[in-house]
């Protein structure tokens, strides 16, 4: 059907119609353009969320490494990945289907005011030859109607008795010529009349429908064009459907990757501390001196007054110092010894596997360096060899620094490795329990490590021996005073706070919150002297231990 055979007279309703199907067309372009910006907005959102909760890339020490924080990075990749692909569908809508909209009204807004130009025109044509017919046809009728007025004005003075012949002859001559204007109107009126029929024939049955069918298919494609889009606008977010699907079943696999068993072994092997649980605490039985009777004068009865009165009491090994390295306190060594052993152990292979790589580094550089060398020796035109013997040079004292870095860094992690043994396989891999191993007396510095691989700068702690403990000799003297010398006065008192084997000599095995008193205080080495409430004394760490001096303690003893 046919607009033109149907609405031939309708060309106002026709031009407000094609106005109204422009005007949808551009609010739908508008409503692709909102879109198109949530679209864009919506991906960047999500590229922000993604890069306000990711792992930061600078700060290498927060790496995941649970399972759980590993699936949720896994999923914030995915996230971005599945932004991306919003940003896939902006850019498909923008091009595709915004992109087209605009050119297409602009094109369509063209074409429109052409075709209404052209019916405009046409009737215009129409009306301009319907003015010059009805022009003539109102000419024709005055001239009929003059001729009218003369015929009668002829007949009057004809019938006149009274008129003169040169009345008569004048009115007969206007009659004449009116009727002579009148026959020529009515020839120019049917002319007129004639053409007009002819081209309002032209207008409504070729014109008018030729201009109604070029509407017609304007509108026509207009509408097959907003289909398009809306095709296209679903077509653009389809296209990325699998890869969006793909995003999400990344998430559900990284979901399904957290592993609880995993996490909870990673947290053992991080903080785990390689010291073993204390054992049994015994009993202390108190009633013993109830029904024990000992003499004034026995040594037994000296010792217990020398317990209930220690403030004015000083044992002979008052002078004796502790053999270990200093340490000073609130530092980190180099060696890690302020870490627990597994962390210790583990900081040093961390740190061996780093030196290795830097060593591998700069021997790839020197092997490098030496070839260019080579190559400039043969041939002298490309370069001069002796320019790159600083840089050889430099390369060299690198490797040889890196080679001593490792080769120390090895034995404290030989040194920890069988500490962290047991006590059997420690004597069977190193000699006895104060030996040090003859490999690390050959490499490493003696006498600068406390029992629990303490570092001292102090260089006068060299002169106190080659051993890594003291000798067993020493060893034994010092057990004879912990068993046969007169108790020393406590000074204080502190609160394990954190478990010791006490597996060196001269050491006290202690557990976690575990009340003990303080009868020397630390010297700078790292080391508290402290005695347990059944009498047994040793050396515990200082940084293992919260101790609380009393004041005006007159058994304090004064080292200088």
């Amino acid at each position: 059907m046919h607009w033109g055979t149907e609405l031939w007279d309708q060309f106002d309703n026709i031009e407000k119609h094609t106005q109204w199907g422009i005007d949808f067309l551009e609010r739908y372009t508008k409503f692709v353009k909102e879109r198109l910006d949530i679209e864009q907005s919506y991906a960047k959102q999500l590229r922000n969320l993604v890069k306000k909760y990711g792992p930061k890339r600078s700060n290498k020490d927060e790496e995941p490494r649970f399972t759980y924080c590993q699936s949720f990075f896994q999923v914030l990749n995915e996230l971005n990945d599945y932004a991306g692909q919003r940003e896939v569908v902006a850019e498909e809508i923008g091009h595709r289907v915004y992109g087209e909209l605009m050119r297409y009204a602009h094109d369509l807004k063209m074409e429109r005011k052409a075709h209404l130009q052209e019916g405009r025109k046409a009737q215009q044509y129409l009306d301009t030859c319907w003015k010059q017919m009805d022009n003539s046809k109102k000419k024709f009728e005055r001239e009929c109607k003059e001729t009218e007025k003369a015929q009668l004005c002829y007949e009057r003075l004809d019938s006149d008795h009274n008129a003169t012949k040169a009345d008569v002859e004048k009115a007969k001559q206007q009659l004449n010529l009116r009727t002579h204007m009148a026959d020529e109107c009515k020839n120019e009126y049917a002319a007129q009349l004639q053409n007009f029929n002819s081209e309002q024939q032209k207008h409504f049955q070729f014109i008018m429908p030729q201009i109604f069918k070029n509407l017609q298919d304007m509108d026509e494609r207009r509408i097959v064009k907003l289909s398009e889009c809306y095709r296209g606008f679903a077509e653009a977010e389809r296209r990325v459907v699998p890869i969006i699907n793909k995003c999400l079943e990344g998430m559900i696999s990284a979901a399904k990757s957290v592993d609880d068993r995993k996490d909870s072994l990673i947290v053992v092997e991080s903080f785990k501390s390689g010291f073993e649980p204390p054992g049994d605490f015994p009993f202390e039985d108190f009633s013993q001196n109830i029904y024990r009777t000992v003499s004034d004068g026995s040594l037994s009865a000296q010792r217990q007054e020398m317990r209930g009165d220690q403030k004015y009491t000083i044992g002979k090994s008052k002078g004796k110092l502790w053999p270990f390295g200093k340490k000073s306190k609130g530092t980190v060594s180099e060696d890690f010894s302020h870490l627990p052993p597994e962390q210790r152990r583990k900081k040093l292979q961390q740190k061996i596997d780093e030196l290795n790589k830097e060593l591998q580094k700069e021997m790839d550089q020197r092997d490098a360096l030496n070839k260019m060398k080579d190559v400039y020796e043969r041939n002298p035109q490309m370069g001069d060899s002796g320019s790159l013997h600083p840089k050889i040079s430099e390369t060299i004292c690198n490797i040889d620094k890196l080679r001593n870095e490792i080769q120390k860094h090895e034995i404290w992690l030989f040194e920890v490795e069988n500490r962290t043994c047991p006590r059997g396989d420690r004597r069977l891999s190193g000699g006895t329990a104060f030996e040090r191993p003859a490999e690390i007396n050959h490499h490493g510095t003696p006498g600068r490590e406390s029992p629990e691989g303490s570092y001292t700068d102090d260089p006068n702690q060299e002169l106190r021996g080659n051993q890594r403990y003291p000798d067993p000799h020493r060893a034994s003297e010092f057990d004879d005073e912990f068993e046969d010398d007169e108790p020393l006065p406590a000074v204080g008192h502190c609160k394990a706070l954190y478990p010791f084997d006490g597996q060196n000599e001269g050491t006290l095995a202690m557990r976690e919150g575990e009340v003990l008193y303080v009868i020397e205080e630390d010297k700078g080495d790292g080391w508290t002297r402290t005695r347990k409430q059944n009498g047994q004394e040793g050396y515990v760490p200082t940084s293992y231990v919260d101790i609380t001096l009393e004041k005006n303690s007159k058994g304090a003893v004064t080292y200088i």
